[in-house]
């Protein structure tokens, strides 16, 4: 089963034995998924480039959206890997004050911060490490002069510091160099090309808590100035979820076309201390090499290279759920039949 013989919109299932997956250990996933796991309302496997196992719950179905959170770093991590592939953006040591000459700043170590700085989690910010006043950048009326207003006020250049508005910076970044919001130039450039969903433009009618974050959420949310927000905000199928790690699986090529290029996807999943690659988590246990994409409340999509696997759930926010990877390590992994 070649992947580039795949048809590039339709979606094949095939049986978890064909594939060299135990089908026994798969069916344990629904019991633990409802005891332990029950906020997840969709769960799709991919093997070999082939749907192996798909269930859904809470009344939700595989053409039912879902905000994802902050797996749309990830989204905005492969746009501008395309940005740069295309020449909208040098290099990832491109300053990001480059994109805003019309920013005056007042803090030297501001001009020596790079986008590769942002895509890692290494800017200075004025805040603790998982501490960041998100609810404060809603409420601004421009986000993009709010967060340069706050990037390398404080902190070291260099130290890792999660950070939500560095991402919509990115966001802006994209809208800068390519003229299109991070929406538009990602169904055109990475949505569309592998299949996915395009996303509607939905105007935003307010920006409250329901708007950004909750149950009003629709396609991709903008900020106050039209910019696709880069942290969060993003709604995708289950399925599409699936559909975006097996393009990373697959070296970035989909219907024998490069969407991304290989380079980019290797640096971006690199392991390193912080686990943290270009807005991916990456992971090594037990000699299993994995990189997620991870969002608020369970939202994931989990690429292991090594066992030709991607694992894409779709969740209800609630806080602290299960982690997501213990389910994956316990009922996925050991269902791969090895030496195929």
């Amino acid at each position: 089963m070649k992947r580039n013989d795949l048809p590039p919109t339709k979606w094949q299932t095939a049986d978890p034995a064909t594939l060299r997956m135990n089908p026994e250990k798969l069916s344990a996933l629904e019991s633990m998924i409802k005891s332990d796991h029950s906020n997840i309302n969709g769960i799709v496997v991919v093997r070999k480039g082939y749907i192996a196992y798909e269930k859904y719950y809470n009344g939700y179905g595989p053409d039912d959206t879902h905000h994802v959170a902050s797996v749309t770093k990830s989204i905005i991590s492969a746009l501008i890997g395309i940005a740069i592939d295309a020449g909208y953006i040098q290099n990832v040591d491109q300053k990001v004050l480059d994109f805003f000459p019309e920013y005056v700043f007042n803090a030297a170590q501001k001009q020596e911060i790079t986008i590769r700085h942002l895509l890692t989690m290494t800017a200075p910010y004025p805040f603790e490490d998982w501490h960041e006043p998100l609810d404060k950048l809603c409420q601004q009326p421009d986000w993009v002069t709010y967060t340069l207003d706050m990037l390398g006020e404080k902190g070291k250049l260099g130290d890792f510091k999660y950070s939500t508005a560095g991402a919509h910076l990115l966001s802006a970044i994209i809208t800068r160099s390519t003229g299109k919001s991070a929406r538009e130039f990602a169904n055109e450039r990475l949505f569309k090309p592998i299949g996915m969903k395009e996303i509607p433009d939905y105007k935003m009618k307010s920006f409250g808590f329901e708007d950004l974050f909750g149950k009003n959420v629709k396609g991709w949310v903008e900020d106050p100035n039209g910019n696709s927000t880069g942290g969060w905000g993003l709604t995708l199928t289950p399925r599409d979820m699936a559909r975006f790690g097996l393009l990373y699986l697959n070296g970035g090529i989909w219907d024998n076309n490069q969407v991304i290029s290989k380079t980019w996807i290797d640096e971006s999943t690199m392991i390193n201390p912080n686990h943290y690659g270009y807005l991916w988590w990456v992971h090594e246990e037990d000699g299993i090499f994995a990189y997620l994409a991870r969002g608020d409340g369970g939202n994931v999509i989990c690429c292991i290279p090594e066992k030709d696997l991607v694992v894409a759930i779709a969740s209800e926010f609630i806080v602290n759920p299960r982690d997501r990877w213990e389910l994956i390590k316990e009922c996925v992994i050991p269902g791969v039949i090895d030496n195929y």
